[in-house]
């Protein structure tokens, strides 16, 4: 949270390494798969986490948030040689009817509260200007390749982790904390973390449950399919002017 929600740089990197050498000091696992997490964050901190949409912005996304899941998975398989770090997506489990609803109510969910928030509250204007199709589509693949990155990292990298060591509510709670940081920095501020927190445990207490990285990246590419309609009709009131709700906060009359 320091790292990033709060911006203190560079003491927010003093708690994370105090943090580590507890760890180890505790259990010498633990301190190993703190590292993990802590390596990951401070590869993560080395850039803006602004919305950027330019070649360059992202260029910088695809290689640092690639580094943030691919170093630990590496580090835990090839020296810590305990294949802690997974990725779950053919687990021979069939999805069953509660989890295909559960598909539709978060678009629902997503269609009746986003555009309070993102319009309501102007938080939409933290993502840039969308000047013609062709930034349209670089947020559209911007936000599905971040909302799979999401669950790659704060679910299969962080909370798998964190799972080991504590209760699977404790690990939940500590893996929200790490996904808020980062979500505010990316532009969710204003009341975004009264969204963003309950999205984090959900998602972390579905993946306890079914197990299945695909059906969570499901559920997550499904609400950012509702953020990017609403992130462009907040910009272009033209199109997807299919939400029912106020005049976004910061437009042209």
């Amino acid at each position: 949270m320091l790292l990033f929600a709060v911006h203190v740089r560079p003491l927010g990197y003093v708690p994370l390494v105090l943090g580590v050498a507890l760890g180890l000091w505790v259990d010498r696992r633990l301190g190993r798969d703190l590292a993990l997490i802590a390596i990951s964050q401070a590869i993560i901190s080395t850039i803006s986490l602004k919305a950027d949409l330019s070649d360059a912005g992202i260029a910088r996304f695809a290689v640092v948030l690639s580094l943030a899941v691919l170093v630990p998975w590496a580090v835990s398989r090839w020296v810590y040689r305990d294949d802690a770090v997974k990725f779950p997506v053919r687990t021979g489990r069939r999805w069953t009817r509660p989890m295909w609803i559960y598909l539709a109510a978060v678009v629902a969910i997503g269609y009746l509260v986003l555009p309070f928030y993102f319009l309501g509250s102007g938080a939409y204007l933290n993502w840039p200007p969308l000047d013609g199709g062709n930034d349209i589509a670089r947020l559209f693949v911007g936000v599905n390749a971040v909302g799979l990155w999401d669950e790659l990292f704060f679910i299969c990298v962080v909370f798998t982790l964190l799972v080991r060591h504590f209760p699977v509510w404790q690990a939940n709670l500590l893996q929200a904390a790490v996904f808020v940081s980062f979500l505010w920095e990316l532009g969710y501020r204003e009341w975004g973390p009264l969204l963003t927190i309950p999205f984090a445990l959900v998602q972390g207490w579905l993946f306890s449950r079914v197990k299945s990285l695909s059906y969570v990246v499901t559920v997550h590419l499904l609400f950012d399919a509702v953020v990017f309609a609403v992130l462009v009709h907040g910009h272009h009131p033209e199109l997807f002017d299919i939400f029912v709700t106020a005049p976004a906060a910061g437009a042209s009359p």
